[in-house]
């Protein structure tokens, strides 16, 4: 087909052409789809079983949470490593499940955190003085950044319904220092 016949069918008004134009899409597209669906259904018969060495998958119901620390309240907070450790060096990836009613005292990292709320509403604040009232709010689907040496604390406040869980990016050793060591470490609001 000549360019002039697809510059008359895009450029015209009239419902015949336009009815031209559906129709040349339709020839065109529905062929594709055909030998398409019949080139899937192929490569999908070839595939072999996941290699765990190569892909590792951890469903929720498999992912081990345990006490954050020891000594803590029990449901106060949890942590699962899915990745590396807070002091293994090299990148980590952990859950952190914070209960209501919990925060932690004012405290810092040797690196940068990177830290995604996945659900409840996980309330944080930075600063050397622990203002749990001036603590803001981040709900499920947001990220926040702790910077490397500088003084936060975060936790959930005692009204709300769930816990909120956050996923930890870092690079480790995180090496937490509290601001200050003779005040407990977890706080009960």
């Amino acid at each position: 087909m000549h360019n002039s016949y697809f510059d008359r069918i895009l450029t015209s008004t009239d419902p015949l052409t336009e009815r031209d134009l559906h129709t040349t899409r339709r020839n065109i597209i529905l062929p594709l789809l055909g030998a398409l669906s019949a080139v899937l259904p192929a490569a999908g018969a070839h595939a072999g079983a996941i290699d765990s060495s190569e892909t590792q998958v951890v469903l929720p119901n498999a992912i081990k949470w345990d006490p954050w620390i020891n000594g803590f309240p029990p449901h106060s907070g949890e942590m699962a490593i899915l990745y590396g450790g807070l002091d293994k060096p090299g990148p980590y990836l952990v859950l952190m499940k914070w209960y209501p009613g919990y925060m932690s005292a004012p405290h810092s990292y040797a690196t940068d955190r990177l830290s995604l709320v996945l659900s409840g509403t996980w309330w944080v604040n930075s600063g050397a003085d622990f203002d749990p009232d001036n603590a803001v709010p981040v709900p499920a689907g947001g990220f926040v950044r702790r910077v490397a040496r500088t003084p936060h604390y975060d936790g959930v406040e005692r009204s709300a319904r769930e816990p909120a869980v956050i996923a930890l990016f870092g690079i480790a050793p995180v090496q937490l220092e509290l601001v200050d060591p003779d005040k407990p470490a977890w706080r009960r609001l």
